[in-house]
């Protein structure tokens, strides 16, 4: 079977969208940090991440945004990393460090030691966060240099172990709508000389994993997403800059090509505990069978997914560097879907979870790849 292409980390991805932010509002960075994406100088910057808000949908759906459409030239493609999963991508955003160095490696991940799984999205019953995620986020590093840091977003992320994991530093304010985020964020944005601020929002995320990728109620939300962001941009005061990206794509996956791992015994042999998503599944083997799963993965799946060991992953670059304490985390087989499949399990899988039809995680493009558009400020 044919390689896939790893994501491309060296030469710039969303792991350099924050480094370089900072580092153009006066943060210092280290050798290699920063300067990938050669952000423009700013006294005070914006940053928005919309979950779920794919480069590939986006393309396809520009004439619903056209305050987006009108950034084409301060736009480009940048690969989230691997799994393209908002867990891990936050704390790629958030770190400024792939997958494999900030340890933040999947949906479902396996705690070293204690033999279990845990969702490092819920992080329900997980490890203390800034013990698991222990390197400094880039919003820490920013209030360091005394820079006035916010974070907005819903009212139940503040305090959250993957916030405090990922995205630790400055202040959180909570609204639920995305006006009233908006709001806060000019507001934010100039109550000092130097800030930084930083909008989540999810909702295009939501919906394209309920209806679909580029469904109806999908290209509602980006028509909403896109009003905001243009009455964003038209508030902000003119030494700041504006930066929106996003945590992964998604692939719409019908019911009718799903592989139900519940139907499968010959696909749970040697399996110890099953992690990751549908689209990069973790397969964590019993001693000694971690060939004979990859084999029997593989020989099921065929060129609906690329099948490795975890030692071939990691050869390959999935992750970037892997730290080695951060290599159990791993699967001992790595499973990543191809085209449209989906890899569920009915017998352990919520209901709501195997209704859905929008996936991502995977190394397809239409999952890995976000936008970057930096519209510079007026005055830097």
């Amino acid at each position: 079977m044919d390689a896939p292409a790893a994501p491309g980390y060296a030469t710039g991805s969303l792991a350099d969208v924050l480094p370089d932010l900072c580092a153009a509002l006066g943060v210092p960075a280290g050798p290699g940090e920063s300067g990938r994406l050669g952000l423009s100088a700013a006294r005070r910057g914006v940053v928005v991440l919309v979950d779920g808000l794919g480069a590939a949908q986006l393309a396809r759906r520009l004439g619903h945004a056209p305050w987006l459409r009108a950034q084409a030239s301060r736009t480009r493609t940048l690969p989230a990393g691997f799994p393209a999963t908002t867990a891990t991508s936050m704390g790629t955003f958030g770190t400024g460090l792939p997958s494999g160095t900030h340890g933040m490696l999947g949906y479902e991940v396996l705690v070293p030691g204690e033999d279990r799984v845990f969702n490092e999205l819920s992080w329900e019953d997980g490890p203390v966060p800034e013990q698991w995620q222990p390197r400094r986020t880039w919003f820490e590093r920013a209030e360091t240099e005394g820079l006035e840091v916010a974070r907005i977003g819903a009212a139940y992320f503040d305090g959250s172990g993957l916030t405090r994991a990922a995205l630790r530093g400055g202040g959180f304010v909570a609204a639920e709508r995305l006006a009233d985020r908006v709001d806060l964020a000019l507001r934010a944005v100039r109550s000092a000389p130097r800030s930084l601020v930083y909008l989540y929002w999810g909702e295009v995320d939501k919906l394209g994993h309920v209806h679909g990728p580029e469904s109806f109620e999908w290209t509602e939300e980006l028509e909403s997403v896109d009003r905001e962001l243009a009455r964003l941009a038209a508030g902000l005061p003119a030494d700041a800059s504006l930066t929106v990206t996003a945590d992964h794509g998604m692939v719409r996956c019908p019911h009718a090509t799903r592989v139900d791992l519940a139907d499968e015994p010959g696909l749970r042999e040697g399996v110890r505990h099953l992690g990751g998503e549908p689209r990069a599944t973790y397969v964590y083997c019993r001693p000694g069978a971690a060939a004979d799963v990859a084999a029997a993965w593989s020989a099921r799946l065929g060129e609906r997914a690329w099948v490795r060991t975890r030692e071939e992953a990691v050869a390959e670059g999935w992750f970037g560097p892997v730290l080695p304490g951060h290599l159990p985390r791993i699967g001992d087989v790595v499973v990543a879907a191809r085209g449209d499949l989906a890899v569920m399990d009915s017998a352990r899988m919520r209901p709501q979870l195997l209704a859905l039809v929008g996936m991502h995680g995977g190394l397809e493009a239409e999952e890995l790849d976000v936008p970057l558009v930096h519209v510079p400020a007026r005055v830097a």
